[in-house]
């Protein structure tokens, strides 16, 4: 049964900078405000002079609302910002300062989501050449959209929950909806639940192997290399649909695949492993497995609404978290 890959739009991509982008400061929220601002004016080439003006009025800001803007104990820059909040730090000064300490690696790691770059690119970094940074059409298009200002308010929103998160001491994911008044609170929220008890009956299917590269795994407790893997990400549970935790979406992997040096963690899965997840699930349904019944409430009573589950759920993953991640084989293929 064939599924369909899907192209994120330059929306997509810019959107998943911003909610999934790793954040150990406010920088690149802070970048990504001025660079729609600037582009949405037409902006083409712009100095670091230029840009370090919209830069630094969002972190200052920011700064009113939560002193903390990073994970890190002490920013001479930010320290500067603090500065001109408080006008011990003229506007020149803070411009020049700015220039000189505050875009560090942010225009680098600007495009960066995990351990890769996405493909569309908003800017090209020219501070060798032309001492800026140049404006793509990709995000003179996308500021000047009817959907500009959503991304706007969503990289203001996430802002605010990181800020948030590093003033309270927490993780950002542990920042949760109060549904009585639509707001955020900062809470002890769900965390990824032990599911050891899947081991067993997945491994029978998988006759000991890794259900990504075929590698020998055991489940013998005092051998265990088996770990139990979400193939689509916990980390997206709010965005699929059915419950993560269900049999459906947990596999059993070898502990290079799940949290090696090149492993899967919070990324898409490729397609090839979404159609090798259905034919597993398929088979354990056709065969009158004992796990039949719950696969079929879990995804569907028929094998049309069973792909169109699955398909929904990548479609769902691979727009908020872009890029994909696939095994190299290690061994021949057992299923």
């Amino acid at each position: 049964m064939p599924f369909l890959a899907i192209e994120p739009t330059s929306q997509n991509q810019f959107r998943a900078l911003m909610l999934f982008g790793r954040n150990v400061a406010s920088y690149k929220l802070a970048l990504a405000k001025a660079l729609l601002e600037l582009a949405r004016d037409g902006a083409d080439l712009i100095t670091l002079e230029e840009l370090a003006g919209p830069y630094s009025r969002h972190l200052l800001t920011h700064l009113t609302q939560a002193s903390k803007q990073g994970t890190s104990r002490s920013s001479r820059f930010l320290d500067a910002c603090k500065g001109a909040n408080t006008g011990s730090v003229s506007e020149d000064e803070l411009r020049s300062i700015t220039v000189a300490l505050g875009f560090g690696n942010v225009i680098d790691a600007f495009h960066r989501l995990g351990r890769q770059d996405v493909e569309q690119r908003f800017f090209l970094d020219e501070r060798a050449t032309a001492g800026g940074i140049r404006i793509t059409v990709a995000l003179q298009e996308l500021a000047s959209d009817s959907a500009a200002a959503d991304l706007g308010a969503e990289t203001e929103a996430r802002w605010r929950l990181v800020e948030t998160a590093w003033e309270l001491g927490v993780t950002s994911s542990l920042i949760a909806y109060n549904a009585e008044d639509g707001s955020f609170i900062a809470a002890d929220g769900a965390r990824r639940i032990a599911v050891t008890s899947a081991r067993a009956a997945l491994n029978g299917y998988q006759k000991g192997r890794c259900f990504y590269c075929f590698t020998p795994v055991t489940i013998a407790a005092r051998q265990l290399t088996a770990d139990v893997d979400h193939v689509f990400p916990w980390a997206l549970r709010s965005l699929l649909t059915g419950n993560p935790n269900g049999v459906w979406n947990l596999v059993l992997a070898c502990r290079d695949c799940n949290r090696g040096a090149g492993g899967k963690f919070d990324c898409v899965p490729a397609l090839e492993l979404v159609s090798r997840l259905h034919r597993r699930n398929e088979f354990l349904i056709t065969s009158h497995h004992p796990l039949r019944e719950t696969l079929m409430a879990q995804t569907g009573s028929t094998p049309a609404l069973r792909v169109a589950f699955l398909q929904g759920n990548y479609h769902a993953a691979k727009l908020a978290r872009i890029i994909e991640w696939n095994a190299v084989a290690r061994d021949d293929a057992a299923f």
